[in-house]
């Protein structure tokens, strides 16, 4: 009697998830790709220059990492409190980012993470002039999903507490406090 083969787990790695530089962990940036940059506004309007700054903040330099992640903020968390489309797509993103050591600027990645949790321009401005919530574009929905994009991965906020790293610690306490924990 023939029995059916049991399928061996693949030890290869996908061509797909390149590992991170020194560890065993997918490039957190793999998944770029799927998403649909060039439909979804950051404040510049399209976002399709994100991902180039995505793999700037992770993998340049100190001066690179820096003002890639400068101009990322400014796309995305524009003057540290507005949010835009692309913002809750980057934040998965961010998050990976923040957790990897070889990343040069983590504490500015988690005081963004903050910015973003923090924000509530549009929800403030819609309170105002309510007409803001019928406008073709649902600002106050986008910063809602951002908010919710951090807060879902907010579990992270532990490990970066405990850091050696004295400024990622306070960083992590700023985000802390930003997600109300």
């Amino acid at each position: 009697m023939r029995t059916a083969s049991t399928p061996q787990p693949n030890t290869e790695r996908a061509e797909h998830e390149p590992l991170t530089a020194g560890t065993n962990r997918p490039d957190p940036l793999s998944s770029m790709g799927e998403v649909p940059w060039g439909t979804i506004k950051d404040s510049t309007g399209s976002a399709a220059g994100v991902p180039t700054l995505l793999t700037r903040v992770a993998w340049g330099n100190p001066d690179t990492a820096g003002a890639a992640l400068d101009e990322l903020r400014d796309r995305v968390c524009q003057y540290g409190f507005v949010v835009h489309q692309a913002t809750a797509v980057v934040v998965p993103y961010l998050w990976e980012l923040a957790q990897l050591p070889h990343v040069t600027c983590r504490p500015q990645i988690i005081r963004l993470l903050a910015a973003v949790a923090a924000a509530r321009q549009w929800e403030t401005t819609a309170a105002a002039y309510p007409k803001l919530l019928n406008h073709r574009e649902n600002h106050v929905a986008w910063e809602r999903s951002a908010r919710q994009a951090v807060r879902a991965r907010r579990g992270g906020v532990r490990a970066l507490l405990g850091e050696r790293d004295p400024e990622i610690t306070r960083a992590a306490v700023e985000l802390a406090r930003a997600l109300g924990e």
